[in-house]
């Protein structure tokens, strides 16, 4: 295939730059310790400085792949498919997303909300960041809110975030794993003092699984 064509198909969103699929327990968030397929795409220019997966960021490293081939791969394992990044709404995630519900999939995805959503997703986890914040619509859709804590400022960011989302959103703060012994006391305080959050923890990296 010419790369002209290749690019066109990249955008129109029938190939994905696929960094790496892989079968495991989903270790975040409301849906912890679920079995899932998680499909990660490159690509991302929210560039946060204490980013785990940074070399996902450059797309041109990750091969275009087709959607038929991720699709394939995920429902050989998993009826539950998670779509990560990089930052996946950087793609048209419509043919993915169409192709996984005809095979009963169902689909969630890890999103900054930083592009406009496509795609059909059965639940939304919005990680909103600081240098390049959601576009206003995801807020009313998303399912669970989870805000990365780096320092003590981030507790107001998330304040600020979960004012804009809607009323049925879960309120996550998460530690950053860098920074989670010394901020982990700090969350733990936060949380009783103000119940409507949850802790949420990567506890997939306390299991030492991907």
């Amino acid at each position: 295939m010419k790369e002209q064509e290749m690019n066109e198909l990249v955008e129109q969103g029938k190939m994905l730059p696929l960094m790496e699929e892989f079968y495991t327990i989903q270790g975040e968030g409301f849906h912890k310790g679920t079995a899932a397929y998680f499909i990660r795409v490159g690509g991302c220019d929210v560039g946060c400085h204490w980013c785990d997966v940074k070399e996902s960021w450059n797309a041109k490293l990750h091969p275009p792949t087709g959607v038929d081939t991720i699709v394939g791969n995920a429902v050989k394992h998993s009826k539950t498919v998670v779509v990560t990044g990089g930052e996946p709404l950087t793609w048209n995630m419509e043919p993915l997303t169409s192709s996984l519900k005809e095979k009963g999939a169902k689909i969630h995805i890890e999103t900054s909300g930083a592009y406009p959503v496509t795609g059909t997703w059965d639940w939304i986890c919005l990680s909103p960041k600081k240098i390049k914040l959601p576009t206003p619509e995801i807020y009313q859709i998303a399912n669970e809110l989870k805000v990365i804590i780096f320092n003590k400022h981030d507790f107001q960011f998330a304040e600020e975030q979960a004012a804009q989302v809607n009323e049925n959103c879960i309120l996550y703060l998460q530690p950053e794993w860098s920074n989670r012994e010394k901020m982990m006391p700090l969350i733990v305080e936060y949380v009783m003092q103000n119940p409507r959050w949850k802790v949420s923890l990567q506890t997939h990296k306390y299991l030492n699984i991907p």
